[in-house]
């Protein structure tokens, strides 16, 4: 059993070991592969992550195993007007059909938050895109 787990700071240990793992950030690799993530920048990334109105932040908890496999997340983007989601399923957990699973209780989550329509700022060709595709968000070229 999945559940979005809202981490304290002293928990997102995990989320620069997400950050930082080779395999996990391979879709990242345009954009320069693994990205850093300092304890020193934690508190100032959490305050805008997880205590604001304008950004949802969670990870993916396994209840079964009692593991964090991944995180999800969505933010308001004052440019374009648009709600932008991110999902990212650790390496060594995926095709294990978490991606799905997480998909919907963000969608959910966003649903229970007043938000009617989320965006995901992927490129067409990231493979990645078919988690999206197969839970019925569509393409579209917003600017």
């Amino acid at each position: 059993m999945i559940t979005l787990y809202k981490p304290t700071i002293e928990d997102l240990w995990f989320r620069q070991e997400l950050l930082n793992d080779q395999d996990t950030m391979e879709y990242n690799k345009d954009y320069g592969g693994t990205i850093d993530f300092p304890k020193d920048k934690w508190q100032t990334w959490y305050n805008k992550w997880l205590n604001t109105n304008t950004h949802y932040y969670r990870y993916i908890l396994d209840k079964s195993i009692n593991k964090f496999i991944g995180e999800v997340a969505y933010y308001y983007d004052n440019q374009r007007n648009i709600y932008i989601s991110s999902i990212i399923i650790h390496a060594k957990y995926r095709h294990k059909g978490y991606g799905t699973k997480a998909l919907n209780l963000l969608c959910n989550a966003a649903k229970n938050n007043g938000i009617t329509t989320l965006y995901d700022d992927i490129s067409i060709n990231n493979p990645a895109i078919k988690l999206f595709l197969k839970n019925g968000f569509i393409f579209v070229s917003v600017k």
